[in-house]
This record gives C-alpha cells, structure tokens and sequence, in this order.
C-alpha cells in the first residue's frame, strides 16, 4: 500500500513539472510627455527567440491581431491610431495569406492629448504568439500607465 501511495504521489508531482504555462511575451510600458496637454504612450513587447506577435494591420482571416483597447476617460483624449514599426511579411501556408508580424521585440506607440494634468491610462492588449510549430490561444494583457 505504501509503495502505491508513493507512486500516486511522485507521479503527480512529475505530471506538475512537465505542465508548464507557456508565455512567450512579456509586455512593458511608460508614458513621455511631449509637451504640456500631450504625450506618447510606449508599450513594448518582448518576444522569446522563435517566436511571434502578429500586427495590428493584420487583414482578417488570419491570425489574431494585437489589439490595443484604451478604457475611456474624460482624462485624455487619443490621437490617431496605434503607431508600430515595420513588420515582417511573410506567406504563412497554415494561413493561406501574406502575415505580418514581429520577433524579439516591438514597441508600439499611442499620442495622447491630455484634459488634466495627471492621470493613469487603463487599456487591454489582446495578442496571438505563434512559432513554427504552434499557436497558442490569444491572451490579454492589462496595463495601467500613470502620466505624470
């Protein structure tokens, strides 16, 4: 009986160190204010090696693209659309399609025109990494930008 218990338990134990949760980016952010009523957001992803993010120009029937979503505030007020820099294109045969994308890191970059002095900015990022193997489900990422 002993060994069966201790079998169990080392067998779930192993089963845990083998189920690790991938997350191949991680996201950074900060706030450059460019004069008195604006600034710049900066959201920066870093990307592990062999692995990607897709555009947020990405055409639709593809790949999920980044999303950038800004929790509205009488606060601030955007301007324009997310800046990024230029990605990569490349045909995908599991898409059938031209994609774009960014490796190792991208730093995207949303104007804003301020209504008060200080403030947080909230948003979501939403985002799909792949490799040349797997893509794994999109995921979120929250962030909270204080302007100061």
């Amino acid at each position: 009986m002993k060994k069966l218990t201790l079998f169990l338990a080392v067998s779930f134990l192993s089963t845990g160190l083998f189920a690790q949760i991938l997350k191949p980016v991680k996201w950074s952010y900060a706030a450059k204010r460019i004069s008195k009523t604006e600034a710049v957001l900066l959201l920066k992803a870093t990307i592990d090696n062999g692995w990607h993010i897709y555009s947020t120009r990405q055409k639709e029937g593809g790949p999920v693209k980044t999303e950038f979503t800004f929790t509205p505030s009488k606060d601030y007020a955007l301007i324009g659309i997310v800046a990024e820099p230029k990605p990569v294109t490349k045909f995908e045969n599991a898409f059938k399609m031209n994609v774009l994308y960014f490796e190792k890191s991208a730093v995207f970059q949303q104007k804003i025109k301020l209504n008060k002095d200080q403030t947080n900015i909230k948003g979501k990022i939403e985002f799909m990494v792949c490799n040349d193997k797997q893509c794994l489900p999109p995921d979120d990422f929250e962030f909270n930008i204080p302007v100061k």
